[in-house]
């Protein structure tokens, strides 16, 4: 029978023992003795310390820059001395526990991330907390796993930050739609051939749980687009092409206005944004705010309704409007108020019988 040999930890490691206890073990709802500490080191690393030793490393800890947190008590000895001790000891974290929620419910509800590196970051993420912080998360693994997956995201990410950073122009091919067998489409010119854009990348922003890309392209830099990133695939940065400046693209000349831009493109259209105004209930003014911001101007129509005015895309209007068609009116300008109408009428037509 062959004995198995297990190699006890040298005792230079013993700080970071002590560090990674913390980190598993500790926060300010689970607070640590030396006597507990000493407990663990032996049980996981097997190493038998003694409380002043534990003690001078926690101290080593604090002085080499890490947040922990302990409780001072002064108790009389058998000699009749005052004596300090140290006791509560836990790591105060960069993240509490309703924070690393949040950033995992962020990944949850993402709609582009695919799967396994979605549950990748959670594990990080995870880690950034103790073993109780686990505990609690376990029936929030809700996400899909059989969603159309774009392996080359983060990589996407990566050049379009550098492009950005640079101010160079990049080239990608674009996923258009997806078959009855849930394979990408790529747009095709009339030839049958991949389209390749080539664009000028100034920005790229989050909104209803997908990730866009605000660009130009590089031959009619006057309109502003947004594309999914979860569907740009085969991406190149083209170092030797510097990117159109924003001051000389008409719609961002002074400068991009992110906060006005999502707002004027609620669903990522990219058209010039007109102004609508429209009636709406009143009990919706908190979804109107949600989806238009701060700057939608709200009137008394009358007890039940407001008027609303607001600069936005006016496709997106028209998809805005069709969502909320029970609770609100379009007003104008006329041709969104026809377009609606026109969209309403189709939909009753297939429902009627």
């Amino acid at each position: 029978m062959v004995m198995m040999q297990y190699t006890i930890p040298p005792k230079k490691t013993l700080i970071l023992n002590i560090l990674e206890i913390l980190q598993k073990y500790s926060d300010v709802n689970h607070r640590l003795t030396a006597k507990e500490i000493g407990e663990r080191l032996e049980k996981e690393y097997s190493q038998k310390v003694d409380r002043k030793a534990i003690k001078r490393n926690l101290m080593n800890l604090i002085e080499f820059g890490y947040y922990i947190e302990y409780s001072e008590t002064v108790r009389i000895n058998k000699s009749g001395e005052e004596e300090i001790i140290y006791s509560d000891w836990y790591l105060n974290r960069d993240f509490d526990d309703a924070e690393l929620r949040l950033l995992i419910d962020s990944l949850l509800f993402s709609k582009h991330i695919p799967y396994n590196q979605c549950k990748a970051l959670i594990t990080k993420l995870e880690g950034l907390s103790n073993t109780y912080f686990k505990a609690k998360i376990k029936h929030i693994r809700t996400m899909p796993e059989k969603l159309p997956e774009n392996k080359e995201l983060f990589y996407t990410i990566e050049i379009l930050d550098e492009a950005i950073t640079k101010k160079r122009r990049v080239q990608f091919h674009y996923i258009n739609n997806y078959g009855t067998d849930k394979k990408p489409r790529l747009h095709k010119n009339q030839d049958g051939s991949k389209t390749t854009y080539k664009v000028n990348p100034y920005q790229m922003a989050a909104t209803n749980g997908r990730y866009y890309l605000i660009c130009t392209h590089k031959y009619y830099p006057e309109t502003v687009s947004n594309y999914r990133i979860d569907r740009i695939v085969d991406i190149k940065l083209l170092d030797d092409e510097p990117a159109t400046p924003t001051r000389d693209v008409p719609a961002l000349k002074n400068g991009l206005d992110l906060p006005k831009h999502m707002a004027e493109n609620i669903y990522m259209f990219g058209e010039e944004g007109v102004r609508v105004k429209f009636r709406a209930k009143r009990y919706i003014i908190k979804d109107v705010l949600d989806w238009f911001g701060r700057d939608v101007k709200l009137s008394d129509d009358d007890d039940e309704n407001i008027i609303a005015e607001v600069k936005v895309s006016e496709q997106a209007m028209l998809y805005w409007s069709l969502q909320y068609g029970e609770h609100i009116e379009v007003l104008s300008p006329d041709s969104l108020r026809k377009r609606v109408g026109a969209a309403a009428t189709t939909i009753a037509e297939k429902y009627h019988n």
